[in-house]
């Protein structure tokens, strides 16, 4: 096995931040920000958001008093609350926006981690398909015996 360069976290994590920016850059973040900044201006939206904070306020002392019937009244208000922002189609957007952008992060993951992965297994003369690091003294390759 020949030793290849060796990096330093150091190394690795001026790596990730260059990464980072590069994501901060891609298409998806930029229409998560751009769908962000108009929900913070989107009246309506604020007013509900508020709405809701409000009604939690009052489940949790409504919760503590042991008032259960109160409770389920208000959390239904909140659940129309939530209803009403969800039906708003910018905040449809906003949350497709999220799941954009955390798909991306979540296929750099797995991309780093398939990756390690096979590294290890190639560079230890393991085998891929099989997904171990050694090979099978009792295997001759040709499958079952």
């Amino acid at each position: 096995m020949t030793k290849t360069n060796t990096y330093t976290r150091e190394e690795i994590r001026l790596k990730a931040l260059e990464l980072a920016k590069m994501v901060a850059e891609t298409e998806e973040v930029d229409f998560f920000k751009r769908a962000e900044k108009q929900i913070n201006e989107h009246l309506r939206v604020q007013e509900l958001i508020a709405q809701i904070k409000k009604q939690q306020k009052e489940a949790v002392n409504l919760q503590h008093y042991g008032k259960s019937e109160a409770l389920k009244e208000v959390e239904a208000k909140i659940d129309a609350l939530h209803a009403e922002i969800d039906g708003i189609p910018l905040v449809q957007e906003f949350k497709q926006s999220q799941v954009e952008v955390n798909e991306l992060l979540q296929m750099i993951s797995n991309t780093i981690s398939r990756t390690v992965t096979n590294q290890i297994i190639e560079s230890m003369g393991g085998d891929l398909l099989k997904g171990t690091t050694t090979k099978n003294p009792f295997s001759d390759g040709s499958g079952c015996h």
